[in-house]
């Protein structure tokens, strides 16, 4: 008798069980046409489960649609690169003029200098035509896709 009573007090192992679990089970069919508009808007809504998606369909909850732009996002990643690439450039940069300034006389230092400040001049090209081709990505392109989907 004593261990029945030890066997309740203790705690079960395991899941705990739900207060309303889901037991309700319901089968449909679609045909081709119905299966493929199925899958393109389950496609889009970019949900795991299909279940939770004719859940949330059914039952008027909110839901998600992602969209995934390939060429922004490959722009988006080139443009991170060169980011890192003028992080790099600007660190090589004070590491430079450091070392010219301690290691070369005054007026070599300055000829080295004066082809380095040169080199800058067309980074800073470089990148306000960068920054200039962002922009126009992203009033002409991401705009107008933007629209597109409203």
């Amino acid at each position: 008798m004593e261990e029945n009573k030890n066997r309740k007090t203790r705690k079960s192992a395991g899941r705990k069980s739900k207060s309303d679990p889901a037991v309700y089970r319901y089968g449909i069919k679609f045909n081709s046409r119905e299966n493929a508009q199925f899958e393109l808007s389950f496609q889009k809504s970019g949900m795991a489960y299909r279940a939770r998606f004719i859940k949330s369909v059914l039952l008027n909850r909110e839901i998600k649609v992602v969209r995934i732009d390939k060429a922004a996002m490959d722009y988006y990643v080139r443009l991170t690169n060169f980011y890192h690439q003028f992080q790099a450039i600007g660190n090589n940069y004070n590491q430079t003029v450091k070392a010219i300034k301690n290691n070369f006389g005054e007026k070599r230092a300055y000829a080295l200098l004066r082809n380095l400040e040169k080199t800058t001049l067309d980074l800073v090209v470089l990148s306000k035509r960068i920054i200039m081709l962002t922009r126009e990505f992203e009033e002409t392109y991401l705009t107008r896709k933007q629209r597109e989907e409203e």
